[in-house]
């Protein structure tokens, strides 16, 4: 039987809950983050914001040198919660099977629904309705028969919209899109395309499964099937996210001791923002390293208590660093992740008894 996924994802989500609450920020550049004197990170903007180029996870100091009337708003993750829980209970009046993925965005599998209506369309149609009519803000839709497709869709048509691929034209769009846009391929990896000639679906599509896991690793799998438009990840209703992380690639090796603590202090920083995005705290750090002839290691350290502040984030990771002999070896990648979680919304379970469980939010 074909399947019918939704990916639901929230415009602007936490901007527009600002907006919302505060008629007077409306049609106005905002953000939702720290503030750019204390090495804020931008969590969520606007779009009237991302119309001078602010996105999210940007340094607050860039974004307000980008406009310099940005209007600075405080997390406020209660009310971001509070309206979660709406929006999901929504959800549970079609189906119970939903996987958040964070506040703002979940897959849906509709296949067999509550209501009996034959078309994952029409159930799209009446959840942004419902979520409009109950919260006052506007959600973007992709419709397919997968969750990759469904994600892809989503993305095509905000805000406010809502775009379908059918399973006779899944091939025919994943052919044609641009390798860059593809979901879970990143900028480093996209390049690495390039440089190999793959420009787009079509040209991945060439590409065996062996080549791809030669050049890619595990995820050449991955990068395999959903070039022929396949996706058979399930929706899972009870996942439970173990570990939050932040990693970077770099264009050029780092072999500068400097430089390399500095690259941790700002992925510690993305990393906050996402243990904030998750209300979650984590007593496991652990600093991941790939080094330019991609060989990788990983050093962890359990603590007593759980952790989530920026300044221990940082310390820890550059704790971790110094127990490496790194041996003059120049790094291609860092990242820090923060496992044995703490986590609120983890711990929620909402009226229709399934599990609310949040997970990761950024790439």
């Amino acid at each position: 039987m074909t399947r019918k996924i939704i990916h639901i994802d929230m415009d602007a989500f936490y901007a527009s809950v600002e907006q919302r609450d505060n008629p007077s920020y409306r049609s106005l550049p905002l953000v939702v983050g720290g503030s750019p004197t204390q090495r804020g990170v931008v969590a969520a903007a606007s779009y009237e914001a991302r119309k001078f180029g602010i996105y999210s996870a940007m340094s607050s100091r860039i974004a307000i040198k980008k406009c310099p009337n940005l209007i600075f708003v405080r997390p406020r993750f209660d009310v971001y919660r509070e309206v979660s829980e709406q929006i999901h209970d929504i959800f549970a009046c079609y189906t119970d099977l939903i996987e958040p993925v964070a506040l703002d965005e979940a897959y849906l599998d509709v296949t067999q629904n509550k209501q009996n209506i034959k078309y994952a369309s029409t159930i799209a149609k009446l959840i942004r309705a419902d979520i409009f009519k109950q919260t006052g803000l506007t959600a973007s839709a992709g419709v397919s028969m997968n969750k990759f497709l469904a994600k892809m869709a989503s993305g095509m048509n905000k805000p406010n919209g809502m775009t379908v691929i059918l399973p006779e034209n899944a091939e025919a769009f994943v052919k044609a899109l641009p390798i860059e846009k593809f979901h879970g391929i990143g900028k480093v990896t996209a390049a690495k395309m390039h440089s190999l000639g793959i420009q787009n679906g079509a040209d991945l599509k060439l590409r065996s499964q062996k080549e791809l896991t030669d050049c890619f690793g595990k995820a050449g799998e991955y990068y395999y099937k959903i070039a022929r438009a396949q996706d058979d990840r399930p929706v899972e209703a009870n996942r439970i996210r173990k570990s939050i992380g932040a990693e970077t690639s770099f264009a050029q090796d780092l072999s500068d001791k400097q430089s390399i603590i500095s690259e941790l202090q700002e992925i510690a920083t993305v990393l906050k923002q996402r243990i904030d995005k998750h209300q979650a705290s984590g007593r496991t750090i652990t600093l991941k390293i790939k080094f330019s002839n991609y060989r990788q290691i990983t050093r962890s350290k359990t603590l007593l208590v759980p952790i989530n502040d920026l300044e221990t984030i940082g310390a820890k990771a550059v704790e971790l660093l110094e127990s490496v002999d790194l041996n003059e070896q120049s790094i291609r990648l860092l990242g820090i992740s923060l496992s044995n979680l703490d986590n609120k919304i983890n711990a929620h379970d909402n009226k229709n008894n399934y599990q609310f469980i949040q997970l990761h939010l950024f790439n």
